[in-house]
């Protein structure tokens, strides 16, 4: 995805309320399980043989190669505690909202007279829920990440700029050259 699906990703898998299984074995363990306890379906996940993965549930294996073990902790992550990472977000996008922290540039369409250079700015925003669930809905649906940055672009225009209709009338606010984007649930 992008940066900005990426962060949401990312904000979802840090309100876990357990620790995430460590290791090889452990980990190997949690996606049979998951499975149903098909190894042949956590092999094809994974890219290996069925016999790796035998080997990894027996402790025969103990260090998977950098690639196989970046691949079994995206999975490990992807698939732990999805009902806590689903009411977590449910919460965000009715009653919490989302805290948004970037460092992009941004420049603004506005009245004559007006300054509309763009430069860098490192924001730090809370945005309300309705927000949050119109990134959420357009993740869901498979926005691009442009679509998904006009969405954050648009909260802050509202929130961060505009305060919420009690300045700068006709702003315009374009969200560009980013540089990082980290979103948290509130």
């Amino acid at each position: 995805m992008g940066q900005v699906g990426d962060s949401l990703d990312r904000a979802a898998q840090n309100v876990s309320t357990r620790p995430i299984p460590v290791g090889a074995q452990a980990c190997v363990r949690f996606l049979v399980k998951k499975a149903k306890g098909s190894t042949r379906a956590v092999a094809e996940q994974l890219g290996v043989s069925q016999r790796t993965v035998e080997r990894y549930l027996k402790g025969q294996i103990k260090r998977p190669r950098k690639e196989l073990a970046d691949r079994m902790a995206a999975e490990v992550r992807r698939l732990w505690q999805p009902r806590v990472k689903e009411r977590a977000r449910r919460q965000a996008a009715t009653a919490r909202g989302l805290v948004i922290e970037t460092r992009a540039r941004f420049g603004f369409t506005a009245a004559p007279g007006s300054t509309d250079d763009s430069r860098i700015r490192r924001i730090t925003q809370h945005l309300p829920p309705d927000y949050a669930a119109r990134l959420f809905a357009a993740q869901d649906e498979g926005a691009s990440e442009r679509q998904l940055q006009q969405i954050a672009a648009e909260g802050l225009q509202e929130i961060y700029f505009k305060d919420r209709g009690r300045r700068a009338d006709g702003l315009q606010v374009e969200f560009t050259d980013i540089d990082y984007v980290e979103i948290d649930y509130s």
